[in-house]
């Protein structure tokens, strides 16, 4: 009897781990998007003592960089363990050295890669081939899956043929479009799998394995007389992978009936005109070839799939003869090459063939770009001109140098009976996971087929997000977007205004609209954009003020679960009282470990998702003419967000042209952006109660967003000050002056930080609905460009306060609300920023610091403000250093100048004073900047060669400040070797580590940083060891000013702390502790500053100052600026927070022992700290 099928609703990510796991003994891992979700599977399993193929668990060990985690699977091979590893991108570049020694000692690993998009001009987490393209030259052999399923075929393929063959696989697939798309996929059985393993092979791996009972001598050095030769003897191996790899694939076809070949030809046999491609855009030309077959077009695809070694053989066995033009297609971009890499291979293949096809090539589909249907009838049409267009773009408009195809009109190609759906959310609403869950219950119950995708932008949270859902009763292979819905659900309502949610929806369909109003008043607040539409297409429409429901219930902006409960009861897809049943289990999965009442929360929002209503549509709402409009077109801004930002911003960057681009083909924008953006994302926003305010000025200091701000006006200006402006009279030495507090309600995140920290006896600040203080914004905006900020009244250096009346140079960034990390970077800026220069590692502080089209680091009134750029995640000290060294080679160009121009007879007396006032000066940043402003005219007036030099330099006359800024993942892992190395070079930098204790930004995988017990990917049953102390091993070198802050606990020792960095001529080290949402705070966000406070009160976070200037004078360079713990507090705070507390309902059986030796080693670090103090 034959097995029974077993079916999975999984990503490709999952897929891949699957099999990786079972063929594995050993993983060497660390994360890198989109691939992290495979090393934090296979973790999890093995921490749930899931039994590979071997009956053993999984040996899991995360490194510190990729580099480190290949060199790990090169020792881990040859000690005889079957290895693996994931990674992708820069991280697939970092372990290219060593690819290459596994693969010249023929060690049988796979790579599992999720292919993405390299750094460049701009960073992109998205997918393409640039990665792997940059690792056809290491020997690995390399092998291609297009979809899900395939994912999971081909990883079988990859570690069957690696051991068979000797020869190491790297396994890739579409980063996001494969890794991270939804299927119902159908599994193989392990014991098949197991019979197909080549036990002779294994046991020769064993037997090569390095032994001290078989000692033998690897890796040496050869000469010029042998090496070529011994390079050479490597052929057979080579020659011997194309049939190894085309018999597994058999074996797999026999099992699943689904046929695989190293190259695999669909179309019509008779085909004139094929493309030749590979990853997932092959399903998509696979449906395009039907189409057009049912319009008697005979057209073809080949099917790359073994791409290394490249066989000529099976090549040309599944080709046509038919065939006289080929596309071949590169999802990857190599400039000042004749042609990309699989375009070059089918040429050289056809090279010297007297009756070859024509071959031309193209680029598609650059960081996970959508390729649609449309844009492969392009590509067939292109094929059928007298001269196809050779070394062309699709999916673009390219008005520069003219490569692109022409862009035809969409269309839908999906199967009948498919359902397609939309789901337009707010990044952390939760939409995105009510989705993953929605595709599961569909997929895992009942017999249809199931595909789930999800665009967002790349702002941490409160971003647009779009789910894209498809499901039907056959196989669905569409790896693009939704374009032509049936269903469409919009979970915020402002985004009526903001994008074209209703474009492409179907005749007929159905559009479900979270609102905020009644019937009546929903009808008035609908733009005529979307009343057209529902009216010509007879939608049928349906509201639920789900946002009111979650605030009943307790779950605050999480609007998911009501919403997801209202879509199974609007559509019937499945029967709504099963429906139930799966929706209650799947939150039990996801939100179990986060306690009963969260579960029951959630319970309740399912129950009330019928709660909606069916709106009856005005007849006379088909006759409105309307169309959508982007709604800042008219409005007065610069170029870059009139042109570009805006339209980015509003989900149409895709109809953005090449010529947009021409003048920032080095990735460079302006600053200061996001004050432009003006996202509206909060539910709540603090109003400000003046008369209860004492004018302390915390509001401004915690804000994460730099979006509550003082203002201190004249009598004149408040005087002219609009009717809505509140001001009270300022106090102490700010008595002359009016005092208001203001809120960009437009920019705020509605975290309550500032609420939370506000010591009025009775609160200056009441956190109100969004809608109730939108009139505050023109408030805000015309103090900030009326008045601006008066730091000069008292110098900005003196306290908190004073400091809040600076203008933030770092502001509205995409930061998650309540972000422990952003109100560091934001004081230094106001304190410095006029004359910063930044380094920052990739990570968040690079994401929310930088994402196209948004800059939040911005500029003062005189044009100044922090120059900032990223390089890599590894060596962001060094380019900081670089950066630093750079500057300083310019200024003694300066310095050089200036010391000739004092004995030039062409520059003035005056101008001498400068040179000599600047020389004597040269590292303060006050003086500087005020010579330069009186010497650069002068400079341009005399017009001598030294003034036309300075004239030249004149960006360097003021000293800077240099920053360099990362993550805890960044400092404490990857990039250790290099903040050691810049803080050993004793130059004058400043490196602020924002410590979160987890790798935040690809989803808080375990770091050195994060402490024994904490709960995080790739430690998921808690960590065991402890915390790597950084400060203490800086302070080692004896000249490196160190700090250990928590703003929230001690503001002052934060900001003497960065006063102290910053006057220390050397390298100085600050460890600021960050509550992230990764901690999974109980009490939110919104508490993250009282989060921090409670950490140091504790004991679990310490406060402390090495300032290496005190050194040999009386006072004790170490000072310990936390006071003594409360101990008892150290268990109920981590409880407090779900990376620690969820350890007692998923592994009771430790988390006593765990959370003791917590506790544990914050006793014996403030030991050490204590030793240090009372030397």
């Amino acid at each position: 009897m034959a097995n029974e099928k077993k079916f999975v609703t999984c990503d490709g990510n999952w897929a891949a781990a699957h099999i990786a796991y079972l063929f594995s003994e050993h993983a060497a891992i660390y994360p890198i998007t989109p691939s992290s979700t495979m090393a934090e599977y296979v973790d999890e399993w093995a921490a749930q003592g899931k039994k590979n193929l071997f009956g053993e668990v999984v040996k899991v060990t995360e490194m510190q960089s990729e580099g480190g985690a290949a060199g790990a699977v090169h020792g881990s091979l040859q000690a005889g363990a079957l290895t693996t590893t994931f990674t992708a991108s820069q991280g697939l570049l970092l372990m290219i050295p060593n690819m290459y020694k596994i693969a010249g000692e023929l060690l049988p690993t796979v790579f599992h890669v999720s292919a993405r998009a390299l750094a460049s001009h701009a960073l992109s987490i998205f997918g393409d081939h640039q990665d792997v393209m940059a690792c056809r030259q290491t020997g690995f052999a390399m092998l291609a899956s297009a979809s899900v399923q395939e994912a999971l075929d081909m990883a079988a393929v990859a570690h069957l043929s690696a051991i068979k063959s000797s020869v190491p696989f790297l396994h890739f697939f579409d980063g996001f479009r494969t890794s991270h798309e939804i299927q119902k996929i159908e599994l193989i059985d392990e014991n098949a799998l197991k019979g197909l393993l080549s036990t002779k092979s294994l046991a020769r791996f064993r037997a090569k394995a390095l032994s001290p009972d078989a000692p033998v001598t690897r890796g040496t050095a050869q000469n010029a007389d042998v090496y070529f030769q011994a390079r050479e003897a490597c052929n057979q191996y080579y020659d011997a992978v194309p049939d190894t790899v085309a018999r597994y694939m058999g074996e797999i076809s026999e099992l699943t009936g689904r046929e695989y070949r190293p190259f695999d030809y669909y179309g019509d046999e008779e085909a004139e005109n094929v493309i030749v491609a590979m990853g997932s855009v092959t399903e998509t030309i696979k449906e395009t070839i039907d189409y057009l077959a049912a319009q008697g077009k005979k057209v073809g695809v080949m099917i790359v799939r073994l791409y290394r070694p490249f066989s000529a053989k099976y090549f040309m066995k599944a080709l046509p003869k038919s065939v006289k033009r080929i596309a071949v297609l590169d999802r990857t971009k190599e400039p000042g090459s004749l042609g990309e890499p699989l375009f070059l291979d089918i040429k050289a293949l056809f090279q010297g063939d007297d009756n070859s096809p024509l071959v031309v090539g193209g680029r598609y589909g650059l960081s996970s770009k959508d390729t649609t249907p449309a844009q492969i009838v392009s590509v067939y049409e292109n094929l059928e001109l007298a001269e196809p267009k050779d070394g062309f773009t699709i999916g673009i408009v390219d008005d520069v140098t003219f490569k692109s195809l022409p862009q035809k009109e969409e269309f839908s190609i999906v199967k009948p009976g498919t359902t397609e759906c939309k789901f337009f959310g707010l990044g952390s609403d939760g939409t995105v996971g009510a989705n993953k869950n929605t595709i599961k219950i569909i997929g895992d119950n009942t017999p249809k087929y199931c595909q789930a995708y999800f665009d967002y932008d790349s702002k941490k949270s409160g971003g647009y997000t779009c789910s894209h859902l498809r499901f039907g009763d056959v196989q669905i292979k569409a790896p693009y977007l939704v374009g032509t819905p049936d269903f469409v659900a919009c979970h915020v309502p402002s985004y009526l205004t903001k994008y074209d949610v209703l474009k492409g929806i179907k005749q007929n369909g159905t559009f479900l609209l979270n609102s905020l109003w009644d019937e009546e008043e929903t009808l008035k607040r609908i733009p005529d954009h979307v009343k057209a539409i529902i009216g010509k297409k007879n939608i049928t429409l349906y509201i639920i003020n789900a946002t009111k429901i979650a605030a009943e219930i307790g779950l605050g902006g999480r609007t998911n679960t009501i919403l997801q409960s209202a879509f199974f009861k609007i559509t019937g897809i499945i029967p709504y009282e099963e429906a139930v049943g799966y929706m209650k289990k799947a939150i039990v999965k996801s939100y179990g470990k986060k306690g009963e009442h969260i579960v029951n929360m959630n319970y309740a929002a399912v129950d009330r998702g019928g709660e909606y209503t069916k709106v009856e549509v005005p007849a006379d709402w088909k006759d409105i003419t309307a169309k959508f409009e982007n709604p800042n077109k008219d409005r007065l801004a610069p170029d870059f967000v009139k042109h570009i930002a805006d339209i980015v911003n509003a989900q149409a960057g895709d109809t953005l042209p090449v010529s947009v681009f021409e003048n920032q083909a080095d990735g460079t924008i302006p600053a200061g952006t996001t004050a432009y953006e003006k996202r509206g994302v909060a539910v709540k926003v603090p109003e400000w109660q003046a008369d209860n305010c004492i004018q302390c000025n915390n509001c401004a200091f915690v804000c994460p967003h730099a979006a509550i701000r003082p203002f201190l006006l004249t009598e004149d200006e408040a005087a002219n000050a609009p009717e809505g402006v509140k001001l009270q009279q300022g106090k102490a030495v700010f008595k002359e002056y009016k005092f208001g507090i203001s809120v960009s309600v437009m920019d705020c995140t509605g975290c309550g930080n500032c609420a939370d920290v506000c010591p009025s006896k009775e609160k200056a600040l009441v956190m109100k609905p969004l809608g109730t203080q939108e009139a505050e914004q023109a408030n805000f905006d015309w103090l900030h460009a009326h008045i601006g900020y008066k730091d000069n009244v008292q110098p900005k250096t003196g306290n908190i306060k004073n400091a809040q009346f600076a203008q933030p140079l770092f502001e509205f960034s995409g930061a998650c609300a309540g972000c422990g990390e952003t109100p560091y970077i934001k004081t230094i800026t106001q304190l410095y920023g006029d004359h910063m220069m930044v380094a920052n590692a990739t990570g968040c502080s690079s994401i929310y610091g930088a994402s196209f089209p948004a800059a939040p680091y911005c500029k003062n009134s005189e044009g100044h403000g922090p120059a900032w750029a990223n390089s890599l995640f590894e060596d962001f000290c060094e380019f900081g250093l670089g950066m630093k060294l750079g500057s300083d080679r310019a200024r003694m160009t300066v310095a050089r100048l200036m010391e000739e121009g004092l004995s030039c007879s062409c520059c003035t007396d005056e101008m001498k004073a400068l040179f000599t006032q600047w020389l004597e000066n040269k590292n303060d940043a006050k003086v500087t900047r005020e010579v330069a402003d009186k010497l650069i005219p002068l400079c341009e007036g005399c017009g001598c060669d030294i003034c036309k030099g300075l004239v030249e330099y004149k960006t360097f006359i003021p000293a800077r400040s240099q920053w360099i800024i990362g993550g805890d993942g960044a400092s404490y892992d990857i990039g250790y070797g290099g903040l050691d190395h810049v803080l050993a070079s004793g130059e004058n930098v400043n490196i602020l580590v924002l410590d979160t204790e987890v790798y935040s930004n690809t989803g808080g995988q375990s770091s050195k940083a994060t402490p024994a017990g904490a709960i995080a990917k790739f430690a998921a049953s808690g960590k065991r060891v402890r915390k790597k102390d950084l400060g203490m091993m800086a302070m080692s070198y004896g000249y490196v000013y160190v700090a250990q802050v928590a703003m929230g606990a001690s503001p002052a020792q934060y900001f003497n702390a960065i006063k102290e960095a910053e006057a220390y001529d050397g390298p100085s080290l600050i460890i600021a502790y960050a509550p992230c949402i990764n901690h999974g705070l109980k009490a939110g966000m919104g508490l993250s500053q009282k989060e921090e406070k409670l950490a140091v009160e504790c004991g679990y976070w310490h406060l402390y100052r090495y300032n290496p200037m005190l050194e040999g004078t009386e006072k004790n360079p170490f000072t310990l600026d936390s006071k003594e713990p409360d101990w008892s507090k150290f268990q109920d705070f981590l409880k407090g927070e779900v990376r620690f507390s969820s350890l007692y309902k998923m592994y009771p059986e430790t988390a006593d022992e765990l959370l003791q030796k917590t506790e544990e080693f914050a006793k014996l670090r403030l030991e050490t700290y204590k030793r240090l103090a009372s030397k």
